[in-house]
């Protein structure tokens, strides 16, 4: 059995294969899950590492073994395992470490209806239902049927946004070598979009890069391919296809914030007067811009579960992160990084102007971006920071999720929350221009990293 301390996260489980998280433990949380989910059948689907299809079978042996059938979609993004459990009404589980290097591996769960388990919501539950161990079952056994989900998954999102009536775009795809070279292919089919793919085969080992396009370096293939080919746009997905970065036309990187923007403008066209939901750490341009249309923005904590949860409460039709997840009330509440990609072309093709010009009106400010540091205490390098900041005359902070530092007169604003698995406090900065959000940056860090 795997190290469950460690392997069980706020969202997920996670951890190095096998030291960490083996078949044994994925099959005993098969089994927990039906028991706590009182599912009669759930549905899997996993990602294109090596010890995915393993952990998926193990998995299944124990949700049987609980008298649950299982339907295996096979080979998936996590959005598309978020279909599969949303059009099937079934609780779903997806294998896939994301992001993370190729010596992890891990398991995303939801109830029916694509809503998320986390550490609160069922998670805890089964770790602790492992640990006990879980009862044996008294009756029959469950049984494991294969369903090729990819074509429905596609033509679901297609009826979300209308292509078709695009203008020819020449789109550069870097998939990482993850699940966006599986699910790419099939969305764009019969749309009218040039697809210059980048890195589409499977391959666990992520031979190029990391997949993971939060990190800049990961991104400059992308950047140099679409510079040489003269592409419209590039998109690079993560190593589970569930969160999408954009570049523009001239190869920069677009910030999620102004994707952010862009979507809720489209879903307020569509549902005037909804309500938008947005992270602490997003620009402050993107509240503005939801009530410039009408919209009402409604600001949540960092983490999908908050999002989701605050979504689900307040009706909203759409919630933006700035680590660029997305998430759609149409599509079950949850994220995608495929959908937001398509919100994106689809407003491209619509107009002639070249994509930086077209997010010109979402960008306004000057941002720093995530930056970590490593910290001992991470609460007294905040209090450190709070104490000098917070005298100041027309200086506000709350902390709704770490610290948050605003004054509005001189129009800047600072995050500083601590990561919930490293001994990190991770800063966002903005301003109105880049001199005073590198002022106020660089006066932040001097405070976290002062021995």
């Amino acid at each position: 059995m795997g190290d469950l301390a460690k392997i069980f996260k706020a969202y997920d489980i996670r951890g190095v294969v096998p030291d960490e998280l083996d078949p044994a433990t994925a099959e005993a949380a098969g089994a927990a899950f039906v028991r706590v989910t009182g599912a009669d059948a759930i549905v899997t689907a996993h990602d294109m590492r090596e010890s995915s299809v393993p952990l998926a079978e193990a998995f299944a042996r124990g949700a049987t073994s609980q008298g649950a059938d299982v339907i295996e979609a096979g080979l998936g993004s996590t959005d598309m395992l978020y279909y599969a459990s949303g059009s099937l009404d079934l609780p779903g589980a997806m294998f896939t470490a994301s992001h993370n290097p190729a010596r992890y591996n891990g398991l995303k769960l939801c109830r029916a209806g694509a809503r998320p388990v986390g550490r609160d919501t069922g998670l805890g539950d089964i770790r602790e239902m492992i640990e006990k161990g879980v009862p044996a079952h008294d009756g029959e056994p469950g049984t494991v049927t294969r369903r090729d989900i990819l074509k429905g998954y596609a033509d679901h999102l297609k009826t979300l946004v209308d292509l078709s009536s695009s203008r020819p775009l020449k789109v550069v795809v870097d998939a990482g070598n993850g699940m966006g070279g599986h699910t790419v292919p099939s969305v764009f089919e019969g749309l009218p979009i040039d697809l210059v793919p980048m890195y589409f085969e499977l391959d666990g080992t992520f031979p190029n890069h990391e997949a993971n396009p939060i990190e800049p370096e990961n991104l400059r293939d992308l950047q140099a391919k679409v510079r040489e080919t003269g592409a419209d746009i590039g998109l690079a997905f993560d190593g589970d296809a569930d969160r999408c970065f954009v570049v523009d036309e001239r190869g920069e990187i677009v910030s999620p914030s102004a994707i952010t923007a862009l979507v809720a403008t489209r879903e307020l066209a569509k549902h005037p007067g909804s309500s938008i939901v947005h992270n602490l750490i997003t620009s402050k341009a993107v509240p503005e811009i939801i009530a410039e249309h009408g919209g009402t923005p409604v600001r949540t904590r960092v983490g999908h579960s908050f999002i989701k949860q605050t979504m689900a409460e307040t009706g909203a039709v759409f919630g933006g992160e700035h680590s660029a997840h997305f998430y759609f009330r149409d599509f079950w509440f949850a994220d995608s990084g495929m959908l937001a990609a398509m919100h994106v072309l689809a407003a491209l093709g619509r107009q002639d102007g070249p994509l930086s010009e077209l997010l010109g009106e979402y960008t306004r400010y000057a941002a720093s971006g995530e930056i970590n540091s490593e910290v001992d205490d991470q609460a007294a390098a905040a209090a450190k920071v709070e104490d000098a900041f917070a005298a100041r005359p027309g200086v506000e902070v709350d902390e709704l999720d770490g610290l948050t530092v605003r004054d509005d007169a001189a129009g800047w604003w600072f995050n500083l929350r601590p990561s919930n698995t490293e001994p990190l406090l991770r800063l966002n900065a903005e301003a109105g221009d880049e001199d005073t959000m590198a002022a106020i940056r660089d006066e932040v860090l001097a405070l976290v990293r002062e021995k």
